[in-house]
């Protein structure tokens, strides 16, 4: 009986002190991308107000899959997580032929920390000024739609959009926004789905014209860009979201605890502030709902995925 007392009231403390050792979060991307440098924001917040140690592991390839599969291996213990998004938890399970791991399986849920649409933008001088000419010209032509690559939000949104508004596309992968960006520019493509960071400062410098956003409601760094579902679209939804797990069979403790300080990190006016700036949402909200959100976006991308036809090996 004084045994397992003893080890109720250790157990207790070791509850009461989460967490007493850094955690590993892993980004399945290379730094400075958008999932890194989100993560790394609400990871030194929480640094700073929580007193909590993180260490962000870059664990990039194949479009997510490394990484992610290298946190559903990890230690069930509560000291590693990983920064899920879009492309590789609803995306690429039915994009590609193989998965290393099963999205919805092999994660508990923990928190949605944040999603951005996406901007359909064409050059400046482009003859489309709207998704009305948009429409019109896919349906006389086959368009060329530039994406920052195979099975991204960006290809996968824009074949979703292609298919509401019947036209015709042919979709150009690039490696990165930075090369898709640039041969729009040069007149190489005809339209781009981009996300907002890559793209603002040339929208607002002129030397690109946005069309409309792909997010139910306009975003404030570009309050005067539609939506695609207010311009004739309802219910046009294609969002990059990103959302942080961990190993399925994590302590529920840590769990509750790391949802805990990320959602009163991302509550804080000056993470809603810097992520607007760059088109994004501060989200936040608890595991179940994240849970239910990320079956959702299994079916409706894996549904999407089918329908492009695209697949990887």
């Amino acid at each position: 009986m004084f045994a397992a007392l003893a080890l109720c009231g250790a157990t207790a403390s070791a509850q009461a002190t989460y967490p007493s050792q850094p955690i590993k979060v892993v980004v399945p991307f290379p730094p400075a991308g958008g999932t890194d440098v989100l993560t790394r924001l609400v990871a030194n917040e929480v640094t700073l107000k929580d007193k909590w140690i993180f260490i962000v592991d870059n664990k990039p390839g194949a479009g997510g899959n490394i990484g992610m599969d290298a946190v559903a291996k990890a230690k069930k213990d509560g000291y590693t997580f990983g920064t899920g998004q879009t492309a590789n938890l609803a995306i690429n399970p039915t994009l590609y032929t193989k998965m290393p791991f099963d999205a919805l399986k092999d994660f508990e849920p923990v928190v949605l920390l944040a999603s951005q649409p996406l901007v359909l933008v064409v050059r400046a001088d482009s003859p489309i000024k709207s998704l009305a000419d948009l429409k019109t010209q896919g349906q006389a032509k086959q368009l060329s739609m530039a994406s920052a690559g195979t099975g991204t939000v960006g290809h996968v949104g824009g074949e979703m959009f292609a298919r509401r508004a019947g036209i015709k596309v042919m979709h150009v992968p690039y490696k990165g926004a930075g090369p898709a960006t640039n041969d729009l520019l040069g007149g190489q493509t005809d339209i781009y789905f981009a996300t907002p960071p890559s793209i603002i400062s040339m929208v607002k410098g002129g030397k690109l014209r946005a069309l409309a956003v792909t997010s139910l409601k306009r975003i404030d760094v570009l309050p005067n860009i539609p939506t695609v579902a207010e311009s004739g679209y309802p219910g046009f939804v294609a969002e990059d979201w990103k959302a942080l797990v961990a190993p399925a069979g994590t302590p529920s403790e840590a769990i509750a605890k790391m949802n805990q300080v990320m959602n009163t990190a991302l509550a804080r006016p000056e993470i809603v502030a810097r992520l607007k700036d760059e088109g994004s949402v501060a989200r936040g909200g608890t595991p179940a709902a994240l849970g239910a959100f990320l079956k959702t976006e299994s079916t409706r991308w894996g549904a999407a995925v089918k329908e492009s036809g695209a697949k990887l090996d």
